[in-house]
């Protein structure tokens, strides 16, 4: 009796997260930044690296849904309406890309 080779129904799409990379490389430089200062910086960066897709108001919205993450983690401080990177920042993420990456590997 011969098998079928079972196909996998999940497309999971790994790719690099360009905008926590920003967020990051942004809010590390120890300046506390409203909301609307940060995601001028974030998506003049990203346009440079030409990684700008979906829209500007859809990178608003992603920008401010992975902003939240990092205050929820305890990355970023949020006061009020402004934003600071607090001293593991770039660590952290560093450490989140590695086993990222080691799953992608081991897969």
């Amino acid at each position: 009796m011969a098998t079928t080779p079972i196909r996998k129904t999940r497309f999971s799409r790994r790719v690099p997260d360009h905008v926590t990379d920003e967020l990051v490389n942004v809010l590390s430089s120890g300046e506390t930044l409203e909301f609307n200062q940060l995601f001028k910086m974030v998506y003049d960066n990203l346009k440079l690296k030409n990684a700008v897709s979906g829209g500007e108001e859809m990178l608003r919205l992603r920008s401010y849904e992975k902003l939240q993450g990092l205050v929820s983690r305890g990355l970023c401080a949020k006061v009020a309406k402004t934003y600071r990177g607090l001293e593991g920042l770039r660590a952290a993420h560093q450490a989140t890309i590695a086993a990222r990456n080691t799953a992608v590997a081991a897969r």
